[in-house]
């Protein structure tokens, strides 16, 4: 009985309740699309954030000195020591890590600035790098730079006249060794002003083998993630320097928070927009329904029976336009992370539950206007005032 009466009124006022039923699924679908971008919004800021480059190194501690390499020198770390804390802590979060040891050597009598390190992993840290190659994008091993190549820097391959294949001789403290450049690379940044070759032979040229300055890391995840990475890296390494890039970390973090926060106001703001439209539909209807409600309780129906035919009537209004706009809203979370990200926005689907209780509660608190049934005396409808 009341299933039939519930279908009635829903077929009795199709007119009013559509105009409802379009605006709980409109909300829905907004809401939906960015509650699947919340979900996802700390990953691809992540890989947005790849482009930054590292965001972790390991240094010396502050004030260590080594006497060999001179008094303003730092301490060189032990750089099986640090790849080996690296591996035994290695989480899911981990993107990569590259060692690095600077000389200054010279190139047919120039002075260049040196960085020993894996050519192969220091392009991987740094996505935003672009280079000149002497490898055919088309050769399958293209990226893999073997410890006779080294990388130069745009501005000292304009000063050397060197191009990819050119063949150079670096000196350093009478050691010498002979290089071909695979690659010429224009950052943008200092390293343009740089050579960087394979980290072992830099540290033959040194006499350093087995030591770096210091190592790059690049974390993933959320400030907090990359701080308690930090902290057991720290535990591991208690003689060495481990901390967080502060530019890198804090602007990622305060982008994810910002972000987050401007989601959370936009699905406030369309749930109170959900609920005032369905308040203004349900303040006419009501109106309308003075003279069912009078019936109904003059036949003995009492408020709580008369008012629950009314709820559940939003009930499922708020629970079908929630449905229908969360199907629109996984199409509509794509477009906006191929807007945005340029990547696709995978559906999740703990949103659909979530999704369809906040329109129901959208749409009950806009159905307020059905307390003055209650109000109605059978008396003066029956009488037809």
């Amino acid at each position: 009985m009341f299933a039939r009466l519930l279908w009635r009124m829903l077929r009795g006022n199709r007119g009013r309740l559509a105009v409802a039923l379009i605006a709980v699924i409109s909300g829905a679908t907004v809401v939906s699309a960015l509650l699947n971008l919340d979900f996802d919004v700390e990953r691809k800021l992540t890989q947005e954030f790849r482009a930054l480059g590292p965001n972790v190194v390991i240094a010396a501690k502050p004030g260590a000195k080594m006497q060999d390499r001179g008094a303003a020198s730092p301490t060189l770390l032990d750089a099986a020591a640090v790849e080996r804390a690296i591996s035994e802590i290695w989480t899911r979060d981990f993107a990569g890590a590259a060692p690095f040891l600077y000389i200054v050597a010279r190139v047919d009598g120039v002075p260049v600035v040196v960085a020993g390190t894996d050519l192969n992993l220091v392009g991987m840290l740094n996505p935003t790098w672009r280079t000149e190659s002497l490898f055919s994008p088309s050769m399958p091993d293209s990226r893999a730079l073997l410890s006779s190549d080294c990388i130069v820097g745009r501005n000292v391959a304009r000063q050397l006249k060197l191009v990819p294949g050119s063949a150079l001789e670096l000196d350093f403290l009478n050691s010498k060794t002979a290089l071909t450049v695979a690659e010429v690379l224009d950052s943008g940044g200092p390293e343009d002003n740089q050579l960087f070759a394979d980290l072992a032979t830099v540290q033959r040229l040194a006499g350093t083998e087995g030591r770096i300055e210091f190592e790059q890391l690049r974390v993933q995840g959320t400030p907090a993630v990359i701080q308690a990475y930090v902290a057991r890296l720290a535990a591991a390494l208690p003689d060495f320097d481990v901390r967080p890039i502060r530019e890198v970390t804090e602007a990622e973090g305060s982008l994810v928070n910002r972000t987050r926060l401007l989601i959370v106001s936009m699905v406030i703001l369309i749930l109170v927009l959900t609920g005032l439209c369905v308040l203004a539909t349900m303040a006419a209807l009501a109106m309308e329904r003075r003279e069912d409600v009078g019936l109904m309780k003059a036949l003995g129906g009492s408020i709580s029976r008369v008012v629950g035919f009314f709820l559940a009537e939003v009930s499922v209004l708020g629970a079908a336009g929630g449905l229908i706009g969360c199907i629109l809203g996984v199409g509509l979370a794509q477009w906006m992370g191929r807007r945005v990200f340029q990547a696709s926005i995978a559906p999740r689907w703990q949103v659909f539950p979530l999704t369809i209780a906040m329109m129901m509660v959208a749409a009950l608190a806009g159905a307020l206007p059905l307390r003055l049934l209650g109000k109605v005396k059978p008396a003066v409808i029956l009488r037809g005032e």
